[in-house]
């Protein structure tokens, strides 16, 4: 065995161990409820029993079979379907599986599912436990597992498109080339342990891994530096800031198309952050209605106002409302504390007279809208949309949940202390760093460690799935 493969198996030990040997087989309606048809899903040994205790045979593994579905116990006719073989290990779940696809009705769901689970050795399936089988089965990865989930959970386009790659091995492949790399580095630097006798080996070897192990951390930095990925799945953060009265709150409402502030003309009405999650022309956002900014004249207004301030700094960009029926809107940008993208959002044009003459500089760049009429608020959403768009496009982003970031950051970590202490580690502290790394990006995939994590990676599943 050389020293490639001693790594490569080193790094790739699982404790996942061989595919699962499931002892019951699991049951569930896997599509949504209230449509024409109706799918339930069977994963494990007992799978091909139950299409033959109900459709009277086994039909031929993936084609779809029409055949009346009748109770096991009582013979009752219950439905006439489609049922569907799937043997093991090519399978979903890498078990035997097997899906009937019935009518949608309520009764004959609960009909069909109470007979499949009459059969002996069923049981109701729990959430994600479809989806938790195949990948301790090895049909996906842990990061696969995770898009599936997102995709699932998707509100918006871009998040659907971001789930999708992920779902799909995106992530995935993307990190088991990190950690194929790395295992060539390491090779290198074992090779120095191994032939140790040899007088030109180990620096040349040590020499060779070097350039990869800095690619490596700069790519890893590079991705952790990429905050798309939270912008496409969490949804940009904007703030709705303001002097009092300028309609802050009647525009989140007409925004969000429903009341979600208090509106009232008395100033500070808004003490506390209101917050509503949008689709912003196919991007998610959540908008935050804030208190107008002046001096406080309470302690709960300081507060309020303290908070808005708080939020506008966190935002990815804040909407200054202007008043226009009280006069022109501001030539500069308002005195506020904040860093983040201010665009103005001229309020109120329905009432604003010969205040709307031709504006110049930064106010000449903003958005005229009425929250009472509607005027202009299509234009101003769909410039919210591109906003998010320009801010996520590009390639898809490697690392979109904590749990990823979190890994990225160990194994970068590892790597920096290997590239800064290079001359001065022993070969095998020198490979330990990289031993490290590499075991860190494969808790990102669940091909190491990862039992502690699988309870809450798949408790965000449905019943189903």
């Amino acid at each position: 065995m050389d020293v490639q493969e001693k790594s490569a198996i080193d790094i790739t030990a699982t404790d996942k161990g061989a595919a699962v040997a499931a002892t019951d087989t699991i049951a569930a309606v896997s599509s949504g409820s209230g449509g024409a048809v109706a799918v339930i899903r069977l994963s494990g040994p007992q799978a091909g029993a139950v299409l033959v205790a109900l459709a009277g045979r086994l039909p031929e593994p993936r084609r779809a079979h029409l055949a009346r579905l009748r109770h096991p116990i009582s013979g009752d006719v219950l439905d006439q379907g489609l049922a569907l073989w799937f043997p093991g290990p090519r399978s979903a779940t890498g078990e035997d599986m097997a899906e009937l696809q019935i009518h949608g009705g309520r009764a004959v769901v609960a009909a069909v599912l109470g007979a499949v689970l009459s059969v002996p050795g069923l049981r109701p399936a729990e959430a994600g436990e479809f989806t938790r089988r195949a990948f301790l089965n090895g049909r996906m990865d842990l990061t696969e597992a995770e898009g599936l989930a997102d995709l699932i959970g998707a509100q918006t386009e871009a998040q659907r498109r971001l789930a999708f790659a992920h779902a799909f091995g995106h992530l995935g492949q993307r990190v088991e080339e990190w950690r194929r790399r790395l295992i060539r580095a390491m090779a290198l630097i074992e090779a120095g342990i191994d032939f140790a006798d040899e007088d030109d080996v180990p620096a040349g070897a040590r020499a060779l891994a070097r350039p990869e192990v800095e690619a490596l951390h700069a790519e890893l930095t590079a991705a952790l530096a990429d905050r798309r990925g939270a912008l496409v799945r969490e949804g940009a953060l904007i703030a709705i800031a303001g002097l009092p009265n300028a309609g802050k709150s009647s525009l989140i409402n007409a925004l969000a198309q429903r009341d979600i502030a208090i509106v009232s003309d008395e100033p500070g009405t808004t003490r506390d952050l209101l917050e509503v999650a949008l689709d912003l022309d196919g991007h998610k956002a959540t908008l935050v209605d804030t208190a107008g900014l002046r001096e406080a004249e309470s302690k709960v207004e300081a507060e309020g106002i303290r908070r808005a301030r708080a939020r506008m700094a966190q935002a990815d960009l804040v909407l200054w409302v202007h008043d226009v029926s009280v006069g022109p809107a501001p030539e500069a940008s308002p005195s506020i504390e904040t860093e983040r993208p201010l665009w103005l959002v001229a309020n109120k044009i329905d009432r604003a007279g010969d205040a709307l003459s031709p504006e110049t500089g930064w106010a000449a760049r903003g958005f005229k809208v009425s929250a009472a009429s509607g005027e202009g608020l299509e234009a101003l959403t769909r410039a919210l949309g591109g906003f998010i768009a320009a801010r996520a496009e590009g390639e898809h982003p490697a690392l979109i949940r904590a749990r990823h970031r979190a890994s990225a950051r160990e194994a970068d970590a590892h790597l920096a202390l290997a590239l800064e202490h290079w001359e001065r580690l022993d070969d095998e502290l020198l490979a330990e760093e990289l031993r490290l790394a590499a075991r860190a990006l494969g808790r990102m995939t669940g091909a190491i460690g990862v039992e502690d994590l699988l309870d809450v990676v798949f408790r965000e599943f449905c019943i189903g799935k």
